[in-house]
C-alpha cells in the first residue's frame, strides 16, 4: 500500500477513536465581535453573515444532533460524532451559556468530542476555564480562524486582531491541554504563494494540532464580492490552487492534522471561483497534483 502523502483527517479519526467519526455542525446562535459594533459591523470580507458553513439554529443542541446524525446513521449506523460549533464567533456569550450549550453536547452518549470555532481574541480567563474543566470528561478543540499571518492582508481582510494575540490564544488553550486547529486561507487578495506558504510553516511552527486549507470564495452578499466586481480582486485558477496548497503541505509538520483541503463555500451563493463547486473534481485533482509532482506533508521543513 502506498504511504499517505498527508496526515488526513478521517483516518487520523478512526485511528484514535476506534471507529468511524464525523464532525456534526451545530449553531449555538453566536454572533461576532467583528458584527456587533465591538471591533466593526461589516465582518470580514469575505463574511456573508450569514453563517454559510454551519446549517441555521432548528432547535436545542440535542434536536440539532439528532437531525445531523439523521443524515448521517444509513450509510454509517455505527458511526460516532464531533459536536461541531461552527456559525461565527462560539466563545462570544456569557459562560453560563457556553457551559450549558457545550455540555448538553458532550453529554450525548455518541459524542467523542467538542470543536468549537471562535476567535483568538474571544478567550478570556472564564472561558479558558470552562473549556479546561470540559476537557476531562472528553477531548476539546479550539479551532482558531488565522487565515494569514501578513499584516496587510489581515487589515485588508478585517481580521481585527494582530497576530501575537493568535499566539497567546494558543499558548493558553494547549496549557490547558485543548488542542488548536488552525485555520488559514488561500488566495486572499495580494499574497503571493511563498506568502500563503509562509503561514502554513507559522501555524506548524506554533504548535497547532490541526490545520483548516481554505480556498478564498468570492460568496454573494459579501463585501468581497463588491471588491471582485469592481475587478480589484482575482481569484485562483485550480492549476494555481494545487500548486499553492503543495507549497503549504511541504511546510506544515508530518504530524499535523489536514482537517480540510478545500473550501466549502454555498454553492447558492457562489460567484468565483466556480471550478471550486465540483468539490469531488477538485479533491481528485489534488490527489493527482500530489501524486505527480510527489508532493509529501513537510518534506521542506
Amino acid at each position: 500500500m502506498t504511504a499517505p502523502r498527508y496526515r488526513a483527517l478521517s483516518p487520523y479519526l478512526t485511528e484514535r477513536f476506534g471507529c468511524k467519526v464525523y464532525k456534526l455542525s451545530l449553531d449555538g446562535g453566536m454572533t461576532c465581535p467583528n458584527r456587533d459594533g465591538t471591533l466593526g459591523t461589516r465582518g470580514c470580507i469575505f463574511c456573508s453573515g450569514a453563517g454559510e458553513f454551519a446549517a441555521p439554529v432548528c432547535g436545542s443542541v440535542t434536536q440539532q444532533l439528532e437531525a445531523a446524525k439523521a443524515q448521517i446513521r444509513r450509510k454509517a449506523p455505527h458511526a460516532r460524532y464531533i459536536a461541531y460549533f461552527q456559525s461565527f464567533t462560539n466563545t462570544y456569550a456569557s459562560v453560563g451559556r457556553l457551559e450549558a450549550l457545550f455540555s448538553e453536547a458532550l453529554a450525548h452518549p455518541e459524542t467523542v468530542a467538542l470543536s468549537v470555532a471562535t476567535r483568538p481574541d474571544c478567550l478570556g480567563n472564564d472561558v479558558l476555564g470552562l473549556l479546561a474543566r470540559l476537557r476531562r470528561s472528553k477531548p476539546v478543540w479550539v479551532e482558531l480562524g488565522l487565515q494569514t499571518i501578513h499584516p496587510r492582508t489581515a487589515a485588508y481582510i478585517r481580521r481585527g486582531y494582530d497576530l501575537p494575540v493568535y499566539d497567546r490564544a494558543v499558548r493558553a488553550l494547549h496549557a490547558i491541554g485543548v488542542e488548536v486547529v488552525t485555520h488559514m486561507i488561500l488566495g486572499l487578495p495580494g499574497e503571493t504563494q511563498e506568502m500563503a506558504a509562509q503561514t502554513a510553516a507559522y501555524i506548524g511552527q506554533s504548535g497547532a494540532e490541526g490545520v483548516k486549507l481554505h480556498l478564498l470564495h468570492v460568496l454573494r452578499g459579501t463585501d468581497l464580492a463588491a471588491e471582485y466586481a469592481a475587478g480589484r480582486v482575482p481569484v485562483l485558477s485550480m492549476e494555481e490552487y494545487l500548486a499553492a496548497l503543495a507549497a503549504c503541505l511541504r511546510r506544515l509538520p508530518p504530524e499535523v492534522v489536514i482537517h480540510r483541503m478545500t473550501g466549502d463555500g454555498a454553492k447558492r451563493d457562489l460567484i468565483a471561483p466556480l471550478w471550486s463547486a465540483d468539490k469531488k473534481r477538485v479533491l481528485n485533482a489534488i490527489a493527482a497534483y500530489l501524486e505527480a509532482n510527489d508532493i509529501v506533508q513537510g518534506q521542506d521543513l
